[in-house]
């Protein structure tokens, strides 16, 4: 299938509908990924949004470090160490909501904990993973590179994006009723434990997915900043969601393709937030305008 794409991208581009650019396997690869990982990201953002927990989303993309320096250490592939990432990161993600349900700790400073847990395991093992691979693999997983995505990449991106799609199908109204108030979701004998459980799983399966596009420094980033400007921009939570897909998705798309058009020499992951960064100014402007007056500074 991913073949036939190929072939038909350069069929576009033979009929100069596409730019050169688009005859490469590998920049078809990038655009399928970014409208896989747009929508993902984008329709997951609102959530942690709407849930406060745009830390939590920055402790698990952390997380992905030690799960690729463990995989490294374990024999995996350099390139794809896709079991110890999942299951680290998975495990993190789970382990964090366990101890939350049975502790008072505030949950950012609970977050903040992990998180430095996280850190330091990390840096610990890259000492011992720097023996063994070239340092610009370990800034590939830190930083993003879009453009080695391959086709068994784009495979797992596209099972974990069903699932979060299916997920959303079936339970997202009461996902976001959760969200908002747990007191009246319980009364309505939704198993709010089973969504939080469920939420922090999506967010370390998602992470996980978009570690080798995005970089796991700035994977929390195009969760958040996202659909931070959609609750800007947007009258209620439907048109929240659809700003936030829309520009998650257009700031993948641009910060790998406009870059690469341009020949600059910047790494996707930061091109791609600093696209999103653009569109959180645009959301600013139009709140103010809304509004009619400058919005405070928090």
């Amino acid at each position: 299938m991913l073949a036939n794409l190929h072939s038909f991208f350069s069929g576009l581009v033979d009929a100069g509908i596409l730019p050169t650019m688009f005859s490469y396997g590998f920049v078809v690869n990038a655009f399928i990924a970014c409208l896989m990982i747009g929508p993902l990201l984008g329709l997951l953002g609102t959530l942690v949004v709407v849930k406060r927990l745009a830390f939590l989303s920055e402790a698990v993309g952390h997380s992905a470090l030690t799960g690729v320096s463990i995989g490294i250490l374990m024999g995996e592939p350099v390139t794809e160490p896709w079991i110890s990432l999942f299951a680290f990161s998975v495990l993190f993600a789970l382990t964090l909501q366990w101890v939350r349900g049975r502790t008072t700790v505030p949950y950012d400073a609970l977050i903040g904990v992990f998180l430095a847990f996280a850190l330091a395991l990390g840096a610990a093992l890259l000492m011992f993973v720097a023996k063994k691979i070239n340092a610009h693999l370990v800034e590939q997983v830190l930083f993003g590179s879009i453009l080695t995505a391959s086709a068994y990449d784009l495979v797992i991106l596209a099972f974990i994006t069903s699932v979060v799609l299916a997920l959303a199908f079936f339970s997202a109204n009461d996902a976001y009723l959760n969200a908002l108030s747990p007191d009246i979701a319980r009364s309505r004998r939704i198993r709010t434990t089973l969504h939080d459980y469920g939420f922090v799983l999506l967010i370390a399966l998602v992470t996980v997915a978009a570690v080798k596009i995005i970089g796991a420094i700035l994977v929390g980033a195009l969760l958040l900043i996202p659909a931070a400007s959609a609750r800007l921009m947007a009258r209620d939570l439907r048109g929240m969601v659809g700003y936030s897909v829309l520009i998650a998705t257009t700031s993948a798309l641009i910060g790998v393709l406009l870059p690469m058009h341009m020949k600059w020499a910047i790494g996707t992951g930061p091109a791609i937030i600093l696209v999103a960064c653009v569109w959180f100014v645009i959301a600013i402007s139009v709140y103010s305008l809304r509004k009619g007056e400058q919005p405070a500074c928090a």
